[in-house]
């Protein structure tokens, strides 16, 4: 029987697919590998009946490409051919990146493919049928070829391209290491760090020219200025029914923080109580997010529905002990 299509799915931590390709003869498997045609390029040609092309010796024409078959470890060429729409297959398990990354899809798409991960459908049957023996036959495919240009300066010149196509594709995996880690490291900043030390200098901005804060400054100066008072502002945080309304967002204690650092700092409040503060004002924090954390980790229901207010109840308990222990530890600290 005929294959009907191909099936190429991700492996070894990929990225996108699985692509359904729809076999097409008069089409070509385009591998842009370097060093020479990748047996999973020459696997995948011959389980659909085509031919496949070196892209580094010979172009293709769009519209003459099955798909492609690439190396890259991260750069333009991941994105070169999902921006015109070519089926790509990344040997590297690389997802959008590069500057074409936003025309990478799950559907055109696929990364960290082996020769495990390629299957196909016959005519007559809708069973996906795995290639078997396929590193094997692309090896044997290879040695084939060897032996036609079985010359031993056509061997060295083999054997010297591999060389260097496998400490390119080590430096390659490396930047892209590199690379991955710098970009997420600029978007984590970009996106929460900056609108964060926005979002606190116009609260602080606010409270402070509005005359709210000198007002709430004048309630919790009372409270604040006392060990007794912070270990009551940790209870009434920590109520169970009150601390899920006070933690989305964490803006009661943001407020209430911002307060008290500006009272310590022009030294309305002692210094000393700088720590316990922290600890009364945080009590509440995290316990809207427990529910949702637990069913993050697929926790049963039960353990949900009891882990929540036990969750909750520990806190009211918790949070004056470590109000004490703060001040505690904070004795000599100023």
């Amino acid at each position: 029987m005929s294959v009907k299509e191909l099936i190429i799915e991700k492996d070894n931590g990929g990225w996108g697919g699985p692509l359904r390709i729809p076999v097409d003869t008069k089409k070509k498997v385009l591998s842009m590998t370097g060093g020479g045609i990748h047996p999973i390029a020459r696997e995948i040609a011959r389980l659909a009946g085509t031919k496949v092309v070196d892209g580094f010796k010979s172009g293709l024409r769009d519209d003459e490409i099955l798909l492609a078959v690439i190396n890259c470890g991260g750069t333009l060429r991941c994105g070169v051919y999902p921006k015109k729409r070519i089926f790509t297959i990344n040997l590297n398990a690389i997802g959008p990146s590069g500057p074409l990354a936003e025309f990478i899809k799950e559907d055109i798409y696929v990364s960290g493919v082996t020769s495990e991960s390629i299957h196909i459908s016959t005519e007559g049957s809708d069973v996906e049928i795995r290639a078997e023996n396929s590193h094997e036959n692309g090896a044997k495919e290879k040695k084939s070829d060897l032996k036609v240009n079985s010359d031993d300066d056509a061997q060295k010149e083999a054997w010297f391209i591999s060389a260097i196509e496998k400490i390119g594709t080590s430096l390659g995996k490396v930047i892209s290491l590199a690379y991955e880690a710098g970009k997420e490291s600029v978007n984590t900043v970009i996106k929460t760090v900056l609108p964060f030390m926005v979002f606190v200098s116009v609260l602080v901005t606010i409270i402070l020219s509005s005359g709210i804060g000198n007002a709430i400054a004048n309630v919790l100066k009372p409270m604040a200025s006392s060990l007794l008072g912070l270990i009551v502002i940790s209870i009434i945080c920590g109520f169970p029914f009150l601390s899920p309304l006070l933690g989305p967002g964490a803006a009661i204690a943001q407020v209430i923080g911002v307060l008290l650092g500006s009272q310590i700092a022009i030294g309305v409040i002692p210094p000393k109580y700088a720590l316990p503060a922290l600890f009364a004002i945080n009590v509440q924090v995290g316990a809207d997010f427990v529910p949702v954390g637990l069913s993050m980790q697929e926790a049963e229901p039960d353990t949900i529905k009891y882990g929540t207010p036990a969750f909750l109840i520990s806190r009211q308990i918790t949070g004056p002990i470590a109000v004490i222990a703060a001040y505690l530890m904070s004795i000599g600290m100023y």
